[in-house]
């Protein structure tokens, strides 16, 4: 079995388009979630080479060095949890060992040399995204949002949401169009 490492897989609309172009490829996959592969057969160098090319042409990258496929895996958990868990109470620390088996520290040191953010900014920055969808659904009170996405309380969302976007989570919910970053586009 193979395991690839797949970059920008954000959504389960990007997990369909990764299936696809494996599909269009003739590789058998036995599994697709956010940012990894596995596949049945270990596939010949140029069959790596034609899927490569097929999936930069939908946005997305075969990454085969170590520590980006490392910093990938950590970002797309991020990304998972943030995005499609059921929790806001998200542990970065605990996030890190579950994804990549290591330490807070030495994949965070990593990750701010690839990145050129550190691993906590990032973080924050997609929790700040859910934030603004939430915000935009208008189903919930920011405590119900701070409390959803991790913040200790709406005034802590306010003050971080602030900081980083320059308007008040307030301010962003009369906006009539406001601007959201694709996820795969958080921190870069």
């Amino acid at each position: 079995m193979r395991v690839l490492t797949i970059r920008n897989m954000v959504c389960d609309r990007c997990r369909t388009a990764v299936a696809r172009v494996l599909t269009e490829q003739g590789l058998d996959a036995v599994s697709v979630e956010l940012g990894e592969v596995r596949l049945g057969l270990e596939p010949a160098q140029a069959e790596l080479d034609h899927l490569r090319t097929a999936l930069r042409s939908q946005g997305f990258d075969l990454v085969l060095d170590p520590d980006a496929q490392m910093i990938t895996r950590v970002k797309a958990e991020v990304v998972r949890r943030v995005h499609h868990g059921a929790d806001g109470r998200m542990n970065l620390a605990e996030l890190v060992r579950g994804a990549v088996h290591r330490e807070i520290s030495s994949v965070s040191k990593l990750f701010s040399e690839v990145e050129g953010i550190t691993l906590e900014h990032y973080f924050l920055l997609q929790r700040l995204e859910r934030v603004k969808e939430l915000i935009r659904y208008g189903e919930m009170t920011f405590s119900e949002i701070a409390f959803a996405t991790g913040f200790s309380s709406a005034a802590h969302l306010s003050a971080q949401f602030k900081k980083l976007t320059g308007m008040t989570p307030t301010a962003f919910r009369k906006l009539a169009h406001p601007a959201r970053t694709p996820l795969d586009q958080v921190g870069s």
